[in-house]
């Protein structure tokens, strides 16, 4: 009896002495703009337990117990009145406590120099931090991590940092850049076979990766670029995980993730989301299907699941102070999910903005996903304020590379802007010429710098939030390597044992100068130029290999002329009369030369031509 008494007495004490290994959120806030909070508890039986808080203010209206019962969910309704500090929940057995648990609320900064958006009068700058600088080679490697930092592998983790992006800050702003977009930022502690240093297979999204740095890095981070009158956008992955997330080790629930063997690699298609005709195989594979073997595919269809997503936003934007979130791959979870969690951060944070990314093949397409006008589509409203504007990308990749005809060429341009009806606030679209998944600008262009020029600066001029992928400042040019590591070669100065330095005039080429100029000039011009960020947009279909648009208001114009020819060409005044009329002359804003508006004037070969419009 006695020995059957210890038995139970250790089987109690192994049982109700073990750590909680993850309380999620760590931690919230008094007077947060909802009044629910769900807890997820996670630790070895922690399910068997019945939890008790006896705090007022705090109300206790529901637990959710999972088939695997080392998880335990608390719901929670915290009322306005509750003040900052910490509470007890208690794990009981019966009537006994077997562990008390503090949880605290914090409270809400006073702070309004944050989680202010970003519009059509920002340039983000698109950076991976790994890729952009090393600021602390003592985090490189981590005791405890799968991956070291090798730059020899193009594909692998190279070691830069927060502390790396922080220490250039200046650089990004003297370039005219008004915002930051760092590729993910989460724990992605993968196999090294997988590369994850690009931050969209997490392993913990409530921790920064600790090669990159730590929470209180990347608020500090955040914080200095606010001091700067520079924003932050934060990438977020809410279609999948990596397959070392805690999750994976301990599932919650059968129905967490989709099932691979059921459902396959997704097809990829995100226009079968909004397609009418679509087949439920289509759809399934699209929601259900993985993205690759090592990026499990969420189930946002479980409400625990779905509420714990929507509520680690709100805890990365009320904790480090983001301005906006860019959303990765949003054209393949379910689409009312993501509605849902529109809804709650834009409620929760109405000054905020946010951008999913819309890979998908025409603008139709595209724009099914910005939030609707009244009584369009199919009686979706995504809510969604922005999109990314693949359609502005695909159609400047051709404009530059064709031969000029009626479909082809320029014309290209055109029809692409001329669909802008479809959109609900094409304004409010991200455009680009490039990113961390493309092929880089300078190469799509055979590196010919003329045609680099004209892209660029079609970018700073056309209607939307351009965005600019670093290194673009310097013509970079993919590495000849294999693997995506191809279109992300380090920033050369970034790293203590580089032999020159990107980040300073002396360590470039003098073809990384010209380039340097060129961007920082126009990137300039554009920051401070009214008309671009609010004006509208009139276009002339385009002619003998030479588009021209106007962005203009009551007060001022300009007007950008693209001349796509290998020769100078002169230009009919008389066809642009509508917007000309009233302007004597135009003023070069890269060379401050001018120009007589109110007769033919002339525009030199392969350039995009901008002019602000004098009376």
């Amino acid at each position: 009896m006695k020995k059957l008494s210890f038995i139970l007495l250790f089987i109690s004490f192994h049982l109700f002495s073990q750590e909680i290994e993850h309380i999620d959120p760590p931690f919230w806030w008094t007077e947060m703009p909802t009044k629910e909070l769900q807890i997820m508890l996670h630790g070895e039986n922690i399910g068997a337990h019945d939890p008790v808080i006896d705090y007022e203010g705090v109300v206790l209206k529901s637990v959710s117990k999972l088939p695997n019962t080392n998880y335990l969910v608390l719901n929670l309704t915290i009322d306005e009145s509750v003040a900052p500090g910490s509470f007890q929940i208690e794990l009981k057995e019966g009537k006994k406590t077997r562990k008390q648990i503090t949880y605290e609320l914090k409270a809400r900064t006073n702070d309004t120099n944050r989680n202010l958006g970003f519009d059509a009068s920002d340039v983000i700058y698109l950076l991976m931090p790994d890729r952009f600088a090393n600021g602390d080679p003592s985090n490189d490697t981590v005791k405890g991590m799968l991956e070291a930092a090798d730059r020899s592998n193009p594909n692998g983790r190279h070691g830069g940092d927060i502390k790396g992006v922080s220490d250039n800050l200046d650089y990004i702003k003297d370039l005219g850049m008004t915002a930051v977009w760092l590729t993910p930022t989460f724990e992605n502690d993968m196999m090294p076979s997988y590369g994850a240093y690009h931050g969209y297979a997490a392993t913990d999204l409530y921790k920064v990766d600790r090669r990159f740095g730590s929470n209180e890095e990347f608020k500090s981070f955040v914080e200095k670029c606010h001091s700067m009158d520079m924003k932050v956008i934060m990438d977020m992955i809410h279609n999948h995980v990596g397959d070392q997330h805690w999750w994976m080790k301990d599932l919650p629930s059968d129905d967490w993730f989709h099932d691979r063997e059921e459902y396959g690699t997704t097809n990829f298609r995100g226009e079968v989301q909004s397609d009418p005709y679509a087949s439920q195989y289509d759809l399934d594979k699209l929601q259900k299907g993985w993205f690759v073997a090592e990026m499990p595919d969420l189930n946002q269809r479980n409400p625990i699941l779905a509420k714990y997503l929507i509520q680690n936003s709100i805890w990365w934007i009320e904790y480090s102070g983001v301005d906006g979130i860019r959303m990765d791959t949003y054209v393949y979870p379910y689409k009312d999910y993501l509605a849902d969690w529109v809804s709650e951060v834009m409620t929760s944070y109405p000054n905020f903005n946010i951008v999913g990314e819309a890979w998908v093949e025409k603008v139709g397409h595209e724009a099914y996903w910005q939030e609707d006008k009244e009584g369009e589509n199919d009686g979706y409203d995504s809510k969604l304020p922005s999109v990314t504007d693949f359609q502005i990308m695909f159609a400047l990749d051709q404009a530059l590379t064709e031969d000029f005809g009626w479909k082809n060429g320029l014309s290209k341009l055109y029809y692409a802007i001329s669909q802008d009806r479809l959109y609900s606030g094409p304004m409010k679209n991200v455009v680009f010429i490039d990113n961390h998944d493309t092929e880089r600008f300078f190469t799509k262009m055979g590196e010919d710098p003329d045609l680099f020029k004209m892209g660029y600066a079609y970018l700073m001029t056309i209607r939307g939030i351009p965005q600019v992928y670093y290194g673009i400042e310097l013509m970079l040019a993919n590495d000849p390597v294999n693997g995506d590591g191809r279109k992300r070669a380090d920033m050369i100065g970034g790293w203590p044992e580089d032999k020159r330095s990107v980040f300073t005039q002396e360590g470039r080429t003098r073809q990384e100068n010209e380039a340097f100029e060129y961007v920082k000039r126009l990137t300039n011009w554009r920051k401070s130029s009214a008309v671009i960020h609010n004006g509208k947009l009139t276009h002339f279909i385009p002619e003998n290999n030479t588009y021209v648009y106007f962005r203009h208001t009551e007060d001022e114009a300009v007007m950008v002329v693209m001349n796509r020819n290998e020769n100078e060409v002169e230009m009919n005044r008389d066809r642009f009369a509508e917007i000309l009329d009233g302007y004597s002359k135009g003023v070069n804003v890269l060379d401050n030369s001018t120009i007589d508006v109110t007769s033919n004037f002339k525009v030199g070969p392969k350039q995009t031509a901008i002019f602000e419009l004098k009376r």
